[in-house]
């Protein structure tokens, strides 16, 4: 949706059932190639579940693309469900978003420990490369109290960066772009290409 691509077009739920290739169902836009997704993937679930090596899938579906890509990012919610253990199965790093609050706090600690678990038994080579702060805005004492909290509490890297609170970054996904394109200049901007640097330094 936030790139202006619809329900209707192929999604990676055809490449999971076999229907469709990655080749076939990318979308090209802005310099990115998409392998989108919709709500149907969530029937997947059930068939997964009798599925041999059923949390190696989506790493086995991309392994014939690293070399294609200087970054595949996985976007995922914090779950157990299968389809996340497939997302961490197939990954490097996590980063874990964060808003500068106390309930999102606990919600880190369930990140954290997930992330440790799928470590331990599925996937020794993930590590954490940081924890972001999105929707940022420092006048606020929670959100310093917030940061500090996390620095001496948790065995994780904040990145350097931060997005702050940006009416650009809400607005541009009706707009079906990135706020790069849509909104260039706003601060949205600007903070997601300070992240993209700092990400890309970490990964020199």
């Amino acid at each position: 949706y936030s790139f202006g691509i619809s329900d209707d077009t192929l999604s990676i739920y055809e490449v999971f059932t076999g229907e469709n290739s990655i080749e076939d169902v990318i979308v090209r836009k802005e310099g990115l190639d998409i392998l989108p997704s919709n709500i149907r993937l969530s029937d997947i679930e059930l068939s997964l579940h009798s599925t041999d090596n059923r949390t190696a899938i989506l790493k086995e579906m991309l392994s014939s693309y690293r070399s294609k890509y200087d970054f595949i990012i996985i976007d995922c919610p914090p779950s157990k469900s299968l389809l996340s253990i497939n997302a961490l199965v197939a990954s490097e790093k996590v980063i874990a978003t964060i808003l500068l609050d106390v309930l999102s706090v606990q919600g880190l600690n369930h990140i954290i420990r997930t992330v440790s678990e799928i470590k331990e038994v599925l996937n020794n080579d993930l590590t954490f490369l940081g924890v972001l702060a999105v929707n940022v805005d420092m006048r606020k004492n929670i959100s310093g109290e917030v940061i500090q909290f996390i620095k001496e509490n948790f065995d994780v890297s904040l990145f350097k960066c931060y997005i702050r609170t940006n009416v650009k970054i809400a607005e541009a996904p009706s707009h079906g772009e990135s706020v790069l394109k849509y909104a260039s200049t706003s601060n949205g901007a600007k903070d997601y290409k300070s992240l993209a640097v700092e990400i890309i330094k970490l990964n020199s």
